[in-house]
């Protein structure tokens, strides 16, 4: 079987990483057509939009997309667009697993959970104004629904039971914010009596936050909603290496993205020195997804090798990050095709 996806290379660092993992991907023999489309501050400059809609028609008709980083202003300029493609293309479900792999440096080497996290609501739902001309104070609405909510904890749930997970936890703030988190809360209590193999259990989420510190490998599957979600996956990630190994998938009803979590990192643009992990692993997560289970063990199983042996990672897997035997974005993309290749 054959695919057509559409790519966007992204701003930054995001054409050699997205470049790397397209390589890998294809190196599983998996036969894809990439539809290439544009976003980001680059194309802002060209078209004066950073989400052109013909981007957004190719992910429809595609039903499928895979792309990088992207640049978003802090504090001012055009709002994420990250944001808005999840939102225009309804991808309420955010999965981001994170794993340990042997190798890496840092404090543990067992972990194995996957945050779940809405993405179209609560605090990123964007209703978002200053209260006066002198900008002064601004205002921030937490919109949560029912229907978003029953629609997350479902869909953790899901994971959890297709993939012979044994817990979903979901993180709140229900103590201080009755209604809202309230809500949340309340919903997934319901929804949990829906899967009685699986063990429920919630947390308030600065309890989660420290708990994940101390004693992450108690943890399975983490339902959150859009904010705590995106904090607590940025912290999952710093326990197993940094978000250069951190993969995602935006997921909808019949539309899915797939993206590394981490930013464009200017700085680094064109300087083959970015870690492409986290965007070739979010490729073997596009695959699982796509049906391709082969393809997308080998994947995984060649990265881990390849970190394993520590010869080809860039400079953020060594213990001395000035250690000059780190290599380049691409050298570690040819490190792990020759492990796919090497795979039986």
């Amino acid at each position: 079987m054959s695919y057509k996806i559409t790519l966007i290379e992204g701003d930054g660092i995001g054409p050699s990483i997205v470049q790397a993992a397209v390589r890998v991907i294809e190196a599983t023999g998996v036969k894809i057509q990439w539809e290439k489309q544009y976003a980001g501050e680059d194309v802002m400059d060209k078209t004066g939009t950073p989400l052109p809609e013909e981007t957004l028609d190719s992910i429809k008709k595609n039903k499928i997309g895979f792309k990088g980083p992207l640049t978003t202003p802090i504090g001012k300029g055009f709002r994420s667009v990250n944001v808005q493609i999840r939102q225009r293309l309804k991808l309420f479900a955010n999965l981001r697993p994170a794993f340990s792999f042997k190798g890496v440096p840092g404090a543990y080497d067992d972990i194995d959970l996957v945050i779940i996290r809405e993405n179209t609501e609560g605090l990123y739902c964007g209703v978002d104004y200053w209260v006066d001309e002198d900008q002064t104070a601004g205002i921030s609405q937490n919109i949560i629904t029912r229907k978003g909510s029953e629609r997350i904890v479902r869909f953790a749930f899901e994971y959890a039971k297709n993939k012979g997970r044994k817990k979903v936890t979901a993180v709140h703030k229900a103590n201080i914010l009755k209604c809202s988190s309230g809500l949340f809360l309340r919903v997934a209590g319901e929804i949990a009596k829906d899967y009685p193999n699986i063990q429920f259990e919630d947390r308030i989420v600065d309890n989660m936050a420290m708990q994940l510190v101390k004693r992450p490998q108690e943890y399975d599957v983490i339902v959150a909603t859009n904010l705590f979600g995106d904090i607590l996956s940025d912290l999952c990630a710093g326990l197993v290496g940094g978000l250069g190994l951190t993969p995602s998938g935006n997921i909808g009803d019949s539309i899915a993205v797939f993206e590394p979590v981490h930013g464009s990192a200017p700085k680094y643009k064109g300087q083959n020195k970015a870690n492409p992990c986290a965007t070739i692993l979010s490729g073997a997560l596009m695959l699982d997804y796509l049906g391709e289970k082969e393809a997308s063990k080998k994947i995984f199983q060649a990265v881990a090798s390849v970190i394993k042996k520590g010869k080809a990672v860039t400079y953020d897997l060594k213990q001395d990050r000035n250690d000059s035997s780190a290599v380049g974005t691409q050298e570690v993309a040819d490190a792990i095709v020759k492990e796919i290749r090497s795979i039986k």
